[in-house]
């Protein structure tokens, strides 16, 4: 739609008079009618929803796993953090999880992927991973940021042998069109997730209290 929108602003039509200048301002009309054009795709770009991408487990992340020797995990229950919102605004965009309208169960699907990519995960193991969402943000100003926040706890046969917060701030290049900016954040924020499921798997105390000592 916003191509066939953009294709009938023919420049080069009567309409627009590429040679005809506004008075003594020197402003053509071709250049209003580039002018409208950028308009109808910053305009288009406004307002829209959309879904944030299915996750994809980081090979990193998976070998980091594998590192801890034969162990069976598995994920407990994830929650949001009065902070996180149902959506994440992205220039007036809002972009939703696809994994039941919530975030916070994005990072707890997040992780049962990387576990079982790792062939570490198993729904009766008596290690559990459970935590709070409690920041996630996205800025598209001048450099692409996206902020996630969680609290990470771990119980073995019921006990808590692990709780710690990790925070992982992803910067990208953006762009100042909303057409090229909405999408790229969009794509980003699964890498900033696997940034943050880095930080959990690398921690010293994470791999002590889950599996051996790497």
């Amino acid at each position: 739609m916003i191509v066939a929108a953009l294709s009938a602003i023919d420049c080069s039509h009567s309409l627009c008079l590429g040679n005809i200048r506004f008075g003594q301002l020197g402003v053509t009309m071709k250049l209003f009618c580039n002018v409208c054009a950028i308009l109808v795709i910053a305009l288009s770009s406004a307002g829209c929803s959309m879904m944030a991408p299915q996750y994809r487990s980081s090979l990193e992340n998976v070998n980091q796993l594998k590192k801890m020797g034969s162990v069976s995990v598995k994920v407990g229950k994830f929650s949001d953090g009065n902070d996180v919102q149902k959506t994440v605004s992205i220039r007036g965009s809002s972009m939703s999880s696809p994994y039941q309208d919530s975030y916070s169960q994005y990072v707890a699907e997040a992780l049962k992927e990387e576990l079982e990519r790792a062939r570490v995960w198993a729904p009766d193991a008596s290690i559990e991973i459970s935590g709070i969402l409690l920041k996630n943000d996205i800025s598209t100003m001048d450099t692409g940021l996206v902020t996630i926040e969680a609290r990470f706890e771990v119980r073995k046969n019921g006990q808590i042998t692990y709780n710690a917060t990790k925070l992982v701030e992803h910067k990208y290049p953006t762009h100042f069109v909303g057409a090229v900016a909405i999408p790229r954040a969009q794509s980003e924020y699964t890498f900033a997730v696997q940034k943050l499921l880095s930080a959990l798997f690398s921690d010293a105390a994470f791999v002590a209290a889950v599996g051996k000592p790497l």
